[in-house]
């Protein structure tokens, strides 16, 4: 790790990520915080990250796994693989995080089993559910990250169906602050549903 993030914790500051117009992101750190608890990430863990964007969770995951394990960061833009490799190369973790340009639901059948799998965006959610599901190991966990109370829907709809386990699901409302003339001034930003379950 170099000293751009010197710290274990999970909850980069957005500004420390290169970032892109072209791309979404990063994911707000807070809702990453959350993410990660819910992924319950250990030294060793096999990641998959599903629509890694700019690689933010990508690169907080892998953080977590250190060299023991393996991040699999999938996206099917190329503009976020390129964003990606560069927050890997900032971060100091090209040896844990492997890049991988296409639809998810194809390129997945290639990895091995996984402890994670995090899924941040994908235009094909249930076709990446059911191949999350068959590559997660036994009580290997699916976090699921959606704006869309539709998205949200379909998520848990395919969650139900594949008899996952320890379904949990929240609601988040962040406001952050900044500093205005007169003081500091909360801004609201959008709400995310965070879905997290267990395979069975």
């Amino acid at each position: 790790m170099t000293g751009t993030w010197v710290y274990r914790t999970p909850g980069i500051p957005d500004e420390l990520f290169i970032q892109s117009d072209k791309v979404p992101g990063p994911t707000k750190e807070e809702i990453r915080v959350l993410t990660i608890s819910k992924a319950r990430l250990c030294e060793g863990s096999y990641v998959i990250d599903v629509g890694c964007g700019t690689g933010s969770l990508t690169v907080e995951a892998a953080l977590q796994v250190t060299r023991k394990g393996k991040v699999f960061a999938i996206d099917d833009d190329e503009e976020s693989i390129t964003l990606t490799k560069k927050n890997v190369e900032k971060f100091g973790i090209q040896n844990i995080v492997q890049m991988i340009l296409g639809k998810a639901p194809e390129v997945m059948t290639n990895l091995p089993k996984v402890d994670v799998v995090i899924i941040g965006g994908s235009s094909s959610l249930r076709e990446v559910i059911r191949a999350s599901y068959d590559k997660l190991k036994e009580n290997g966990r699916i976090v699921i990250n959606t704006v869309l109370l539709e998205t949200s829907y379909i998520a848990l709809n395919e969650i139900r169906k594949l008899n996952f386990k320890c379904v949990d699901v929240i609601q988040v409302f962040v406001a952050k602050g900044r500093e205005v003339d007169t003081g500091m001034m909360m801004l609201a930003r959008n709400p995310v549903i965070i879905i997290s379950a267990t395979k069975a």
